[in-house]
């Protein structure tokens, strides 16, 4: 087996691996750095989820995003839901997610959501640097 192949698994195994060790539920890499989950989602009839909130970051030089993702009912079952580019200038800024389900995947009522903001960096392979990152119980509502 070449060497290629090894280096380029090893690299993408790295990565796997720091994007699966995001900080902990609320953590942030700066004091200065965080995202929030506003405590309620709406659930359209036709299936549309939409999640919202606000960050803050500095110092992003390559793309950085707010992810979410969803729980409900089966706490080990998460689904992603949409992304939003962010601005990593220092200042508070709004962000919302929406996700075009099915109808009936999402319904009213309790959920967890956790949003994470994380940067795309380095040159070749980009790899994960997370900003902020926090998990709440939210309440879905119809709307």
């Amino acid at each position: 087996m070449s060497r290629v192949p090894r280096i380029a698994g090893a690299a993408v195994g790295a990565a796997l691996l720091l994007f699966s060790a995001a900080p902990s539920a609320g953590a942030t890499s700066g004091s200065f750095e965080t995202v929030t989950i506003d405590p309620t989602g709406y659930v359209a009839p036709d299936g549309t989820l939409r999640l919202s909130g606000t960050y803050r970051c500095l110092g992003g030089d390559g793309p950085v995003f707010v992810s979410s993702s969803l729980a409900q009912g089966d706490s080990r079952v998460r689904r992603g839901v949409g992304g939003t580019s962010a601005v990593c200038d220092g200042a508070d800024h709004t962000w919302t997610n929406t996700d075009k389900a099915e109808p009936g995947r999402y319904r009213p009522g309790p959920a967890r959501v956790e949003a994470t903001v994380t940067e795309l960096s380095g040159s070749g392979l980009p790899l994960p640097r997370f900003h902020a990152v926090k998990q709440q119980d939210i309440t879905l509502v119809e709307g």
